[in-house]
């Protein structure tokens, strides 16, 4: 009983609605691991036990009076800090939001609870949720709990960390940039980023979100299974009206050819061979599976789809972002922000404007080649898993991690579902690739994911070095 935090998210559901075990059973047992293991990667930054436990003890009561308690019925979950849960502080990562309290749950938060899921506690970012790394001056440094000399990823680094770890069975996350598809492939797990539209959010404690926000920036699950993903989607994309960009999509859409499209080397960003090995294995298993596999050179424009992302997240806001930035004092923010000193202070209205507009011509150009391949296999990065604060260790060293990450932050611009695979452990070092498919088709994506699970096996949980 005091291992339940192995079980994924399916079968801890299962177990809890046929009160085989009940939901208390299952949050003891999750707090039990993140006492062990926590302390030695800090992922998780902010918990209360007695909230954990009175939530199980809720499904518990629920499911005794014979009450429908939702799919992800007693399972436990970790949610990011960035988004509102009440009673809570919205840091995101930052000093100057320690006491930014939620008066109301956000979208997210409210549609796990109405999925019965129990939430575990409230996971790191960087400072502003500006990096691939995972490191502020408020909550200090997560850890990968694989090699802790290398990151967890970031922005959702202690998301990753605590689902690799066996905290949780399912972590929240955000995405931007690659904020849940890289630190997914850091810390060994798969990552889900939805489709804009299809997860509500809203934060009521803050402004509202600028216009590269609404557009580009998704909720979205990591978890050790495939399964556990759709599960969570399900879950997650329940309508909410706070949120204008909501869309009524299916889950499901119609029939199309498995045909996929294999680029080892999109925009030329010198994908690293161990990962190129790891694209064409995965390749051979979806055509063993029955899927056609077309090896293509290259694809539609994805560098230049990141460059105008970044000039949209950067350059929109810059000097306010800056003068935020200095007056948090951390130095990954700040070496991300003066790293793009030149972006920021030649983004006008009239280049802002010129990206949205050429965002629509990206956007065709990717719908017509997704027509014939709906499957796009790609890497999520150009390296293995970076040397933790990389990004900090001078200018050609933050050059190549933002060149690496190309294939993560091109996909946002072109608003697209994309998930991380993990495909195996290199020595201490996990390996994952990236699946693509055309919009609100995320059930393409696990289809494909699926498959590559089955061969590569599904994360074991970490038990990280000194827990």
């Amino acid at each position: 009983m005091n291992e339940l935090w192995r079980l994924d998210a399916v079968r801890i559901a299962a177990l809890v609605k046929s009160r085989q075990v009940s939901a208390r059973d299952v949050a003891a047992a999750a707090l039990e691991r993140l006492s062990a293991v926590n302390p030695s990667i800090n992922a998780v930054v902010d918990m209360r036990p007695g909230d954990v436990l009175a939530q199980a003890g809720r499904i518990d009561a629920a499911i005794a009076r014979g009450e429908e308690t939702g799919a992800l019925a007693g399972v436990p979950i970790t949610v990011k800090v960035n988004v509102d849960q009440k009673g809570y502080a919205t840091t995101n990562g930052v000093t100057l939001q320690k006491d930014l309290l939620a008066v109301d749950n956000s979208p997210v938060v409210d549609s796990l609870l109405e999925a019965g899921a129990v939430l575990l506690g409230r996971t790191n970012t960087p400072a502003f949720s500006y990096r691939w790394f995972t490191n502020n001056r408020l909550h200090g440094h997560t850890r990968n709990p694989h090699d802790p000399t290398l990151t967890p990823g970031g922005s959702s680094g202690g998301a990753a960390a605590a689902v690799a770890s066996g905290i949780g069975a399912i972590a929240h996350g955000t995405d931007i940039a690659g904020s849940i598809r890289y630190p997914a492939y850091a810390c060994g797990v798969h990552g889900l980023r939805p489709s804009p539209g299809r997860v509500a959010a809203y934060n009521a404690s803050s402004p509202e979100r600028d216009i590269v926000g609404q557009i580009t920036a998704v909720s979205g699950p990591l978890a050790r299974s495939i399964d556990d993903i759709g599960l969570a989607l399900r879950a997650l994309s329940r309508r909410d009206v706070r949120d204008p960009w909501w869309t009524p999509a299916p889950l499901t859409g119609p029939e199309v050819a498995r045909r996929v499209a294999l680029c080892l080397d999109p925009g030329r960003i010198g994908t690293c061979e161990a990962i190129r090995a790891k694209l064409r294995e995965a390749a051979l298993h979806l055509e063993a599976a029955g899927w056609i596999v077309d090896e293509v050179e290259d694809l539609p424009p994805l560098r230049e789809a990141a460059d105008l992302q970044v000039r949209l997240w950067i350059g929109e806001g810059y000097e306010a972002k800056l003068a935020a930035a200095e007056k948090e004092g951390d130095p990954g923010a700040l070496a991300i922000l003066r790293g793009h000193q030149a972006l920021g202070h030649a983004t006008t209205l009239t280049s802002f404007s010129q990206a949205l507009t050429r965002r629509a011509t990206l956007i065709r150009q990717w719908q017509l080649f997704m027509e014939t391949f709906p499957v796009v296999l790609l890497p999520v990065s150009a390296d293995l898993p970076f040397e933790d604060d990389l990004d900090l260790k001078g200018h050609a060293a933050f050059e190549r991690v933002w060149s690496a990450q190309i294939p993560q932050i091109g996909v946002p611009f072109l608003g697209l579902p994309g998930l991380s695979v993990f495909t195996g452990m290199t020595g201490r070092t996990p390996t994952g690739v990236q699946v693509l498919a055309p919009r609100f088709r995320e059930d393409l994506c696990l289809a494909a994911g699926a498959v590559i699970e089955a061969a590569f096996g599904s994360p074991c949980v970490v038990d990280p070095a000194g827990s």
